[in-house]
């Protein structure tokens, strides 16, 4: 839930241009990702935790150019949808596990979501109102 993902970005700086690239590492930055190159290729990716990753994305889309950002943000939501369950934050997937199976025990949910005891006990509590 916690890990951090690397999302690759083949070729960025041909496809989308220098310029483009050094607005979309200050974006990545702002919102706590980073945007590198792998090593000295000419290969880049995007690594920071899944939420933050899609928040960068949703202001390159929001950016008036969208269209030089278009391969980065195709890529990235590409991505993602590998990660999908590390885009709901714990406590709304710890409520929506236990509302699926309400007969689920503290133990299988800090199993399934590497939780805390306090905070299953709590999604329990908020589950029940």
């Amino acid at each position: 839930m916690h890990d951090d993902i690397s999302i690759p970005l083949p070729s960025l700086i041909h496809r989308i241009g220098r310029e483009a690239v050094k607005r979309a590492q200050a974006i990545a930055l702002k919102h706590g990702c980073e945007l590198k190159r792998i090593r000295r290729s000419r290969n880049w990716s995007i690594t920071g935790q899944a939420i933050d990753i899609q928040s960068c994305c949703v202001e390159l889309t929001a950016q008036n150019d969208t269209a030089e950002f278009a391969f980065m943000i195709k890529k990235i939501d590409s991505g993602l949808l590998q990660h999908a369950d590390k885009l709901e934050p714990l406590g709304a997937k710890l409520v929506r596990l236990i509302n699926q199976n309400p007969a689920i025990t503290l133990g299988e949910l800090m199993q399934q979501t590497q939780c805390t005891m306090s905070e299953a006990r709590l999604a329990r509590f908020e589950a029940e109102l």
